[in-house]
Parts: C-alpha cells; sequence; structure tokens
C-alpha cells in the first residue's frame, strides 16, 4: 500500500494528509486518527503508516494544547477539564468539517465515510466526539487504551448508532482497565454498537491491534 503525505494547517494546527489509491466508484473512508496526551500527529502518522487500509484517505490532526517542547494535547487535565473538553468539541467538530470538505472538494463523486480512531487520550478523544457530534454523520470509531474524562454538563446527543471498536488491555498501567471497559459501557448505553477487546497489553499500540483495526475500517471484499 503506497501512502502519499502532505502537509497542512486548518485552525493555525498542523495536520498531516494521507491518501492511498482512490476509486471513487467505491466508498472512501476519511479516517481521522488522534494522538495520546503529549504527543504529536507524527507519532499517530507512524502507527496509522502501518495499517493496510483500502480506499481510505487519512487525517492526523494536531491537539490544540500546548503542553511545552513541541507537544500536544487535546484538553486539559486538573479542575476545569470540563470547560477544556467543551473547547475540544467545538475545536474538533471544526476539524472533521474542515476535513470533509477538503476531500470532498477534491472528490466529489466520492461517497466519503468518517471514521475516527485513537490510542490513549486520543482514543478518549474518538469518544467523546462520537457522544457530542451533530454531523456530518460517523460510519466507524476504534478506542485503543481510551476512557473518558470528565465531560460537559450538557447531555450528550442521541446521535444515530456508531460502530465502535475499542480495545483494552488488563495489564496497562496508565489508563486502568477498569477505566477503558467503564468507557465503552457508557458508550453502548448511548445505543451504539460496541465491539470489547480486553488484552493482556500494556499501555501501547500491539500488532495486533494494528491488524485488528485494519480488518475493522477496510471494506468488505
Amino acid at each position: 500500500m503506497t501512502v502519499k503525505y502532505n502537509n497542512t494547517e486548518w485552525q493555525g494546527k498542523k495536520v498531516i494528509l494521507g491518501e492511498t489509491e482512490i476509486d471513487e466508484e467505491q466508498p472512501v473512508n476519511l479516517l481521522i486518527g488522534f494522538h495520546g496526551a503529549e504527543s504529536t500527529p507524527e507519532n499517530m502518522l507512524v502507527q496509522g503508516n502501518k495499517l493496510r487500509l483500502k480506499n481510505t484517505v487519512m487525517v492526523y490532526p494536531e491537539g490544540p494544547v500546548d503542553v511545552g517542547n513541541g507537544l500536544w494535547s487535546w484538553w486539559k487535565d486538573g479542575p476545569r477539564q470540563k470547560e477544556s473538553v467543551q473547547e475540544f468539541l467545538t475545536y474538533s467538530s471544526n476539524l472533521v468539517e474542515s476535513a470533509h470538505k477538503y476531500f470532498a472538494e477534491k472528490m466529489p463523486e466520492a461517497d466519503l465515510r468518517i471514521c475516527l480512531w485513537g490510542f490513549s487520550q486520543g482514543g478518549a478523544a474518538s469518544l467523546v466526539y462520537t457522544l457530542f457530534h451533530e454531523s456530518p454523520p460517523l460510519h466507524k470509531v476504534a478506542s485503543i487504551c481510551g476512557f473518558l474524562p470528565e465531560l460537559p454538563d450538557d447531555a450528550p446527543l442521541q446521535s444515530s448508532p456508531v460502530n465502535i471498536l475499542g480495545i483494552f488491555g488488563a495489564n496497562d498501567d496508565v489508563v486502568p482497565s477498569f477505566l477503558a471497559d467503564h468507557a465503552l459501557d457508557e458508550m453502548k448505553a448511548k445505543g451504539h454498537q460496541l465491539t470489547a477487546k480486553e488484552t493482556e497489553q500494556r499501555h501501547e499500540v500491539s500488532p495486533e491491534n494494528l491488524q485488528e483495526l485494519t480488518d475493522f475500517f477496510n471494506p468488505p471484499a
């Protein structure tokens, strides 16, 4: 699989775009990958480049919260986490709309299906966006070692059910398995179609995870 990458900037933040060979007569996945806390889109790109995806365009954005030393997060921890998560929702809504508009203009005839995935705080970002998003609709969402932060007071929207893959580790010493399990139970309680997998992994993206993501996001043969 050959992927062509280029850098751009949306909302004053770096975004890495990747494209495989596209057949516009078939559905095209628009896959947005959220990096972990205190990280970079390049770190997410390293993992994403190991996926073997068909008919997919990829977006690796930079988080909005500057934590220093060229590293970024999606929201701030601490007493203002609720407000910071709300700011993330505004940021990510604009991001998804920008990504959809960008590729829709490049491929006006394509059926674009928006998908999300993330690791750690990035997995949490994928789940939070899924709970609160309004439009455009989501196709599939995956979380590896994700969780739910303190959420805004506004009740999550009852959006259309989304197919979610949640993977978490029994030996994760950063995001305990009970937190990840609770987050996925919350997604199921909101009516989303959930596949949850507890593994023996630590806080990591394993080769097995990458294969499961490839199988999950690739269209049926």
